[in-house]
């Protein structure tokens, strides 16, 4: 039996690289990757070996027998990938090394003489530890890594919804390299306050910074500031234990509240709190978060979304795993939701479609506990005097005004400026090309600092190879001049005098 690619595939290409047939598609040098929801196996040409399996750092791949009742869906997903492709044939060449896929800009083949590197690596997220990876690998380089947070693991630990372990369980695969013999790791350091940009450029042969982009964008709307209103990036701290976010900061007293935004952030949002608290007790939530969810007076959310269901931002996999977890409904208030859906053929539209639907009244109180997915309606006004009362709201049939006391905005996230850095305030970025900042020789960026906001983890992998692709070739091409003096990590100790934590 072939094996199957399942909801938690975070398209790192992992699996692509230790297939001996060659039938994990899209690979990273072909047009789909990073644009799909998932990568996909072809069942025709799987010989069960299991390499896939080994490989995968998020548990996502299983033999199809074995899948159970929420994932034997993807048998057929997989399988329906390659429907209109020639089927690999099982005496291909086995798939390449990912490395050799990924951005052309340096072959690797370094030089017999290519010098030992002290480079400090700002951020222990995915983008951070992926560079890492990548350093310590295939260079000879001496690393350290930074944060400004106690606890490592960035987006992975504090961005992935605590019901998603197996999601989580790529930080295992990162934490590995925490332990690593040229590695030295350092935490509670941010720079701006403990150290400053200038002094980890002058102390180390290569800066690069993998910061992330953890503000939320604004949607600019007559009484968003008003309490009531909170980002999604706020809820998302708070149910992760992130330490910024109060252990108090959300209440959970309106019967109903509206995210704003249909992304896998507002779906994850969405989720947890219509979840039964009992599901999430044995997961990670931060204890706080799933005693206020014990008392929550929350039974509906909505969902909204500005454009019509063919443009929904989530991707199909969570789709899927929301539908089997929580009472899913489709605001059916204008016909244009379901001419999209009769003329789409993707597996969201095919989704969608098999959701009860309902003209939903919203002078109504809510009733069973639910997710409302409406279509086709964008945001006007937040309603209230002191506080949000309600979301005035575009449809079908002209404005609506939907009660509630709670709006949570997930319309994506913008970068904040880094002391010492460039920045570019409307894109939200470290300014650069290939990963290297502009004006800045030896300062690199990776993950969404440096491209914005898109694409999931496995998007990272790639990118840090761009980045340390760019460093490694301005050693060799003598535009970066490494230095001749002693470790980077004990000079980073010594900073203002001041012994930073081990």
């Amino acid at each position: 039996m072939a094996f199957a690619i399942t909801q938690t595939c975070c398209n790192d290409a992992s699996c692509v690289a230790v297939c001996p047939v060659n039938c994990i598609h899209p690979t990273p040098d072909e047009p789909d990757f990073g644009t799909t929801d998932m990568l996909h196996i072809d069942p025709a040409a799987c010989i069960d070996c299991g390499a896939c399996a080994d490989a995968c750092p998020v548990d996502a791949v299983f033999p199809v027998e074995s899948l159970t009742a929420p994932l034997k869906a993807y048998a057929d997903l997989n399988a329906a990938y390659y429907a209109d492709r020639d089927p690999a044939p099982h005496d291909r060449d086995p798939a390449p090394n990912f490395h050799t896929w990924a951005p052309p800009v340096y072959d690797r083949v370094l030089p017999s003489d290519f010098p030992e590197l002290d480079v400090a690596v700002v951020g222990t997220g995915p983008a951070g530890m992926y560079a890492v990876q990548d350093l310590l690998l295939h260079t000879s380089a001496r690393v350290t890594l930074l944060d400004r947070l106690r606890t490592p693991g960035g987006l992975v630990r504090y961005g992935v919804a605590p019901d998603h372990p197996s999601t989580k369980k790529i930080g295992e695969a990162f934490r590995r390299f925490h332990d690593h013999h040229r590695l030295r790791l350092r935490l509670g350091v941010e720079v701006g306050a403990d150290v400053s940009a200038a002094e980890l450029a002058e102390r180390h042969d290569a800066v690069i910074y993998a910061v992330g982009a953890c503000a939320p964008r604004r949607l600019g709307l007559p009484g968003e500031d008003l309490p009531g209103s909170i980002p999604a990036t706020d809820v998302v701290a708070w149910y992760n234990g992130h330490p910024d976010a109060p252990a108090d900061g959300i209440v959970l007293s309106a019967e109903r509240a509206v995210v704003v935004g249909n992304g896998n952030v507002a779906l994850d949002v969405a989720r947890i709190l219509t979840a039964d608290p009992e599901d999430l007790s044995g997961t990670s939530i931060a204890p706080a978060a799933l005693d206020a969810l014990r008392s929550s007076r929350v039974r509906e959310v909505v969902v909204l979304g500005r454009r019509g269901p063919e443009a929904a931002a989530c991707t199909a996999p969570e789709l899927r795993a929301l539908a089997h977890r929580t009472e899913l409904v489709l605001d059916d208030h204008d016909p244009r939701i379901a001419e999209a859906l009769d003329a789409a053929t993707d597996e969201k539209a095919r989704l969608l479609r098999e959701l009860p639907r309902e003209g939903v009244d919203w002078t109504a109180p809510p009733g069973t506990r639910r997710i409302v997915l409406r279509f086709h309606s964008a945001p006007r006004a937040f309603l209230g005097d002191g506080a949000v009362r309600g979301l005035r709201v575009s449809g079908g049939a002209g404005e609506v005004d939907i009660g509630t006391g709670r709006v949570i905005t997930a319309v994506g996230y913008r970068g904040t400026a880094l002391p010492g850095l460039p920045f570019d305030e409307t894109g939200g970025t470290v300014p650069n090309e290939g990963g290297r900042v502009l004006d800045r020789p030896g300062t690199y960026v990776v993950g969404w600092i440096k491209r914005g906001p898109s694409g999931g983890i496995g998007s990272n992998r790639a990118c840090a190879r761009e980045t340390v692709d760019a460093l490694l070739d301005d050693v060799v091409r003598g535009r970066l001049v490494p230095r001749r003096g002693g470790r980077a990590a004990a000079a980073l100790r010594r900073l203002r005098g001041k012994a930073l934590p081990d």
